[in-house]
């Protein structure tokens, strides 16, 4: 029914001016005009005719109005979308032209791509990959890579305040940081075995062994430590031996067969630590006799005196001074001596021969032999003895080095004490002293009878006292060491007082100053 009523309405309509390119005569096909079409027949004549062209001019009115509000609201897009309208000829021919590139570098593309997943594909070799698989597993494992970088650093932190406890007497903190040390140079020690070929692990282990050399040091100058105890001498020796095992290793001679050039101890399976220690107490003695010196001065002076009176054959009086610094000499000299061979035989108990005579034979200052006297069967070890094919021990060697060192003081200066009580009071202080290392097995009380007639040979010492036995001056002495010895045995057993005590007499704490 539309199409008719079209085409009825037709001759109607209002004509376009050939200026307005906005107005437009109405198709049939448009879905406006049909529904408008589509309308009108529901309409009555009246209604036609009266309010249906009132109706269409507000409609005009407000299809303008909302024309206009949507030309205020989106003039702005549609102005863009008309000017990409306008260039859409010049692109799509230009996007034409690039998706053909595109399409042909595909090809090429994909062949690149098939090569480089060749190239580097996990279960092919390359150097580049293994590169990289490096550095990723560095990036992963750095903060274990600076702890062991960190090592050396660490060792001489530990070795540094160890050095630093034992300077200020805390024996604890340096025990604890010397135990931490050893303990990084074995690990340090460790991963160097566990990484043979790794130059890191390599740079890392020659500055641990560096480190430990200045341990090795800063223990052996412990063991020159004056105040040094049994307790502190036994963990350093302890120390020693983890850090420089060689020292108390003789490998290699006893794979050669040799036995000529080789240190002292090495034979008795103790290598150098023993006459290591030995040689460090023995400078720490030395530089505590050298604290003597002024005394040593006072003594040289009488003897210059001395040596004037006897040019001028006159008789000689004095020797105070002298008498004063041997008895100092002899007693520093007996405490630091058996304090030293006492804790050599507790720290080195493997080291010590098998004891074989009751005496051991000791060569004297002027090279003859004497055998050496013990104070009783029960208390005397000699350790002087060596086989013939065997390099003796440490301790066979220094013991004699000592008793030399007090000989050759005693044959110096005695010519100086004119007096015999007070030559006799120095002798029976030596005897103590000898008693006292007697007790460890290297007494060397006979050296008071070679001593003497050194002495009498060189017309230093005078005619002794005539006496109702004539009895030399060094066989008075010992009598009367013996008396004073039993006497107090006897008050050490505690007879008359009630209480037992052990008979033994302990000769390294005798007072330095004894009765003549």
């Amino acid at each position: 029914m539309a199409d008719p009523l079209y085409e009825l309405l037709a001759p109607y309509f209002d004509r376009p001016s050939t200026t307005s390119t906005s107005e437009a005569i109405p198709l049939p096909t448009d879905p406006t005009t049909n529904a408008y079409l589509a309308r009108l027949p529901t309409l009555s004549l009246q209604s036609l005719t009266t309010t249906e062209s009132s109706y269409l001019n507000a409609a005009t009115q407000s299809s303008l109005r909302s024309l206009q509000a949507l030309s205020k609201r989106s003039h702005r897009s549609v102005i863009t979308a008309t000017d990409h309208l306008s260039n859409l000829s010049a692109l799509l021919p230009s996007l034409y032209t690039r998706s053909k590139e595109l399409g042909d570098a595909l090809p090429q593309l994909e062949t690149a791509a098939t090569n480089f997943a060749t190239k580097y594909d996990r279960a092919a070799e390359n150097a580049v990959l293994d590169r990289r698989k490096r550095a990723m597993l560095l990036s992963r494992n750095v903060d274990r890579v600076s702890d062991v970088m960190e090592l050396p650093t660490l060792l001489s932190t530990a070795i540094n305040s160890s050095s630093a406890a034992v300077t200020q007497g805390t024996g604890g903190a340096a025990a604890s940081g010397y135990a931490s040390a050893l303990d990084l140079h074995a690990h340090v020690k460790r991963l160097r075995t566990l990484y043979p070929d790794s130059d890191l692990v390599g740079d890392i282990s020659r500055q641990a062994d560096d480190e430990i050399q200045n341990l090795i040091t800063v223990l052996i100058n412990g063991l020159q430590n004056p105040s040094l105890k049994l307790a502190g001498a036994m963990r350093m020796i302890g120390w020693l031996r983890r850090v420089a095992p060689e020292l108390a290793d003789d490998t290699y001679g006893s794979l050669h067969g040799q036995t000529k050039g080789r240190s002292l101890g090495a034979a008795t399976g103790e290598g150098s630590l023993s006459a290591l220690f030995l040689v460090c107490r023995l400078g720490t003695l030395r530089r505590t006799l050298d604290a003597l010196d002024p005394l040593k001065d006072l003594a040289d002076q009488e003897a210059l005196r001395r040596f004037e009176s006897r040019d001028r054959q006159e008789t000689w009086i004095g020797g105070a001074q002298t008498e004063r610094y041997l008895k100092r000499y002899v007693e520093v000299f007996r405490e630091q001596s058996f304090g030293i061979i006492s804790m050599y035989k507790s720290i080195f108990p493997s080291a010590l021969p098998i004891p074989g005579l009751a005496g051991a034979d000791i060569t004297s200052p002027t090279g003859t032999p004497i055998q050496t006297p013990t104070i009783s069967e029960s208390t005397s070890t000699p350790f002087f003895e060596a086989e013939d094919d065997k390099t003796p021990s440490a301790l066979a060697t220094f013991a004699p080095h000592l008793v030399d060192m007090l000989s050759e003081r005693l044959r110096t200066y005695m010519p100086n004490i004119s007096e015999r009580s007070s030559r006799d009071s120095l002798l029976t202080q030596v005897l103590y002293c000898a008693g006292s290392l007697g007790r460890l097995g290297a007494d060397f009380g006979m050296m008071l009878a070679l001593l003497e007639d050194e002495l009498n040979e060189e017309g230093e010492a005078g005619k002794p006292e005539e006496t109702d036995e004539d009895d030399h001056e060094w066989v008075q002495v010992m009598k009367k060491h013996r008396v004073q010895a039993s006497r107090l045995e006897l008050l050490a057993s505690g007879v008359g007082s009630g209480r037992k005590t052990s008979t033994s007499l302990d000769y390294s704490r005798r007072p330095s100053a004894v009765p003549g």
